[in-house]
């Protein structure tokens, strides 16, 4: 494949993306504001050989993406927040079982069917702890089209890299974001595949961890015996109650993406080192507090921006550092305040944080962010 410029939904580079990092396989059931991914997926999905499944419902959905996976295929699913809440016991599983999977969630306003064609960020929560059970989980979040591309490929390699679920948090208003997109060239994009083990090791246990913490994965049929469970199991993915054995697994599933979040996390910045204030965002909030900045550096303020690529694992010690100096932090973002929860944490009281939120179904404004840092400001 050569490099391809294209003008398109945000939506539509995420099947395209999904695509190049060799994903073959996409189960889901059609929901505003995601279904341009169902639609893409259903068209091209057979083009490369790979498979299309409309299912029932969004239980059914994640439950055949987790079977696919299974079976040795890069699988995925989209959905909206009511579709995501379903799939929250299920993507609970995929974490247990160590199952490589991407799930997009296209987040659009709530509670319940709510503005159901309209933005929100309000799903930010939910992607950290909406199963039960201690665990970390990893959750990427596009700005633009470019990165919807680009990211959706960094989802897929995560999931391979260390066995787990991926949440790719969109949002309506990047989702259909329409605007020029390099479809990058197969040499120039690296792709992860999940780790095998050898075929002549006897004794294979399917949950032994090499050194990263992470057990290489076979496919069910061949010559290693592997099992996949819910249930709380030992090396030998046989269920256990030993409290020993319990703790070993639970603790490795956690450790093995914090421990990792080094490799894990990613961010852009801009104009953050040189600045006094400082703006942390994500999603379709970043443009409009990028505009807020230049807005405000106009009026002699240096305001740097902090997007946040990778929301979790959270990425405490960078904005830690980060606010060392700073006089103060503005949290924008299209929900009544749950990323900012974790700056406040982050900072302990040391710098001034204030929100700039919308909960409306309209996208913020750099008005509106600036109005915030202007509260900081005064202080």
């Amino acid at each position: 494949m050569i490099e391809r410029r294209r003008f398109m939904l945000g939506n539509e580079a995420i099947v395209e993306g999904a695509l190049m990092a060799g994903a073959r396989f996409f189960a889901g059931y059609p929901i505003t504001p995601s279904s341009e991914i169902a639609e893409g997926a259903s068209r091209k999905l057979p083009q490369v050989g790979g498979y299309y499944l409309q299912m029932e419902d969004e239980l059914a959905s994640i439950a055949a993406v987790i079977g696919a996976s299974i079976g040795g295929l890069k699988a995925f699913t989209a959905t909206s927040g009511p579709g995501f809440s379903l799939m929250q016991e299920n993507i609970g599983l995929a974490v247990m079982a160590e199952v490589p999977c991407v799930i997009v969630d296209v987040q659009r306003s709530g509670p319940s069917t709510g503005l159901a064609t309209r933005p929100a960020q309000a799903d930010m929560m939910q992607a950290r702890w909406g199963r039960h059970g201690d665990q970390s989980i990893i959750a990427l979040s596009p700005s633009s089209v470019q990165e919807c591309f680009d990211l959706i490929i960094c989802a897929f390699n995560l999931a391979e890299t260390y066995r787990c679920p991926v949440l790719f948090m969109a949002d309506e208003t990047v989702g259909h974001l329409r605007e020029d997109c390099l479809l990058r060239a197969e040499a120039d994009v690296e792709i992860v595949n999940r780790k095998r083990p050898p075929e002549d090791v006897d004794g294979y246990l399917p949950y032994k961890p090499d050194d990263d913490l992470v057990p290489p994965m076979v496919a069910p049929g061949g010559k290693h015996l592997t099992r996949f469970h819910s249930s709380t199991h030992n090396e030998k993915g046989l269920p256990t109650s030993s409290p020993e054995e319990a703790d070993k697994l639970v603790r490795r599933l956690y450790d093995k993406i914090e421990k990792n979040k080094d490799r894990i996390i990613k961010y852009k910045q801009y104009d953050v080192d040189e600045s006094e204030y400082l703006l942390v965002t994500f999603g379709g909030a970043v443009r409009a507090a990028r505009q807020a900045a230049a807005d405000m550096k106009k009026q002699g303020l240096k305001v740097g921006v902090l997007e946040l690529q990778t929301v979790w694992p959270f990425p405490t010690e960078h904005i830690a550092e980060l606010a060392k100096g700073k006089r103060g932090i503005v949290v924008p973002e299209m929900n009544l305040g749950q990323i900012i929860g974790e700056v406040k944490k982050v900072v302990c009281g040391k710098v001034p944080v204030v929100g700039a939120n919308r909960c409306d179904g309209e996208p913020l404004s750099p008005q509106e962010i600036a109005k915030a840092l202007g509260e900081v400001v005064s202080r």
